[in-house]
Order: structure tokens, then sequence, then C-alpha cells
């Protein structure tokens, strides 16, 4: 038969894949307690982060409105100086 004229070649992916099927119930639990702590880890890093992020953007917005509300106050007194307001119109 053509098929097995490799013998090894052919056969060890075959067989790679049967032992893998058979360890499977022995491994899988054993990875699942180690991984389980790191995907943990993993998680909480990112929490912390977004979180961090949250309180950096939260900042940056303030003082942009702050920022804003000088700029505002500014142009007001600026505008108030050269230009009093509207003039009630004379009759």
């Amino acid at each position: 038969m053509a098929l097995f004229d490799n013998g090894l070649k052919i056969s060890s992916p075959i067989i790679i894949g049967i032992g893998a099927i058979l360890l499977a119930p022995v491994i899988l639990p054993a990875a699942g307690n180690v991984m389980r702590p790191l995907i943990k880890a993993t998680v909480k890093t990112g929490l912390l982060a977004a979180q961090k992020g949250r309180e950096l953007l939260s900042e940056a917005m303030e003082s942009l409105e702050d920022i804003t509300a000088e700029v505002k106050a500014e142009l007001i007194a600026e505008g108030q100086g050269a230009h009093p307001g509207p003039q009630p119109e004379e009759a």
C-alpha cells in the first residue's frame, strides 16, 4: 500500500494526535490550574490600567475645561473693554 510506504512520516502525526487525545484529560486540568492565576493577573493588570487611564483622562478634561473657562473670561474682559456691549437704540 502506497499510503504506508513513507512509514514514520505519515504515522507520526497520527500517533501524536492519538496521544494528545488520550493525555488531554490529564493535561488540561493541570494546565488550567497553572493558567488560571496567569489569566487572572492579566485581567487584573488590564483593569488597573483602564482605571488609571480613566483617571488621567478625567484630569486632562478638567484641565482643558479650566483653560477654556479662563480663555472665555479673558475674551469677555477684552470684549467689554473695547466694546461695552450692545448699545440701546436712540430714538
